[in-house]
């Protein structure tokens, strides 16, 4: 990583700059090609059927994973830490979902639809929903093994063990639960299929103020912090600075608060 800051950013003639900037491009339209690649990868993937009827907790009632396409053939669905027992969603996936209301008309353009996942009960997901003012599907999944399945909450068997199983790989974890993206295809016969999971950093191009912030001089300026993130706040707390429930279930034992 470029130790380059804006104190110490080097100041020259317009031409020098263009130079620079056109040589930067070259390898900005390099990155362009390879993530177009590795889109065209992606969806080439094997898919794996899904054998288990999934039934969630929603505002309607009970749905299965084959109501949540809500009429499509795809489905995203984001994978939202809320355990059981916290009162709040955790702020960084918080962070994600703002991103997400604004894209829900033009996903479903495209024959795509949306949900949002947790393992909190439903009335807890309903509160804290309005109290965002958030829009986009989002059901619990208390009474099934949807997240487990999915590789995004471990028990306590895998923490005694000092691994669990996240990212394809098995390694140290800090909480109880996970974020992630995983994608399904129903086809004209009902049949669904998993065809793409994504987790850790492999769900940041979603958050799209990130992407604003690594076009700015001072980037997303974090490597200071006690640990990536710990800057963020729901939405209503940036002005006091207040974390989410006080054990912090999601976040490091070491988190400020407040900053």
């Amino acid at each position: 990583m470029s130790t380059r800051t804006v104190d110490n950013s080097k100041v020259v003639s317009r031409e020098e700059w263009l130079e620079a900037r056109k040589k930067l491009l070259a390898r900005e339209k390099q990155l362009t090609r390879e993530r177009d690649a590795i889109a065209a990868e992606r969806r080439q993937l094997p898919w794996v059927k899904v054998e288990k009827n999934y039934v969630f907790d929603s505002p309607s009632g009970k749905k299965t994973l084959a109501n949540l396409f809500d009429g499509k053939s795809q489905l995203i669905v984001y994978h939202l830490m809320f355990g059981p027992e916290w009162e709040e969603a955790c702020p960084s996936c918080s962070f994600n979902m703002d991103h997400t209301d604004g894209a829900l008309v033009h996903l479903a353009q495209r024959d795509v639809s949306f949900a949002a996942i947790s393992r909190a009960a439903y009335p807890k997901i309903a509160a804290f929903k309005k109290r965002m003012g958030w829009r986009f599907n989002w059901v619990s999944s208390n009474a099934n093994e949807f997240n487990d399945d999915y590789h995004v909450v471990f028990t306590k068997e895998e923490f005694a063990a000092g691994n669990v199983d996240h990212n394809f790989n098995l390694e140290a974890f800090p909480g109880t639960d996970a974020p992630g993206i995983s994608v399904f295809f129903k086809d004209q016969n009902g049949e669904i299929f998993h065809t793409y999971s994504a987790y850790a950093r492999g769900t940041e191009t979603t958050m799209n103020t990130y992407n604003y912030l690594d076009y700015v001089p001072k980037g997303r300026d974090e490597d200071g912090l006690a640990f990536t993130m710990s800057w963020l706040r729901h939405h209503d707390r940036y002005d006091t600075g207040q974390l989410a429930d006080a054990n912090m279930p999601y976040w490091p034992p070491d988190a400020l608060s407040p900053r």
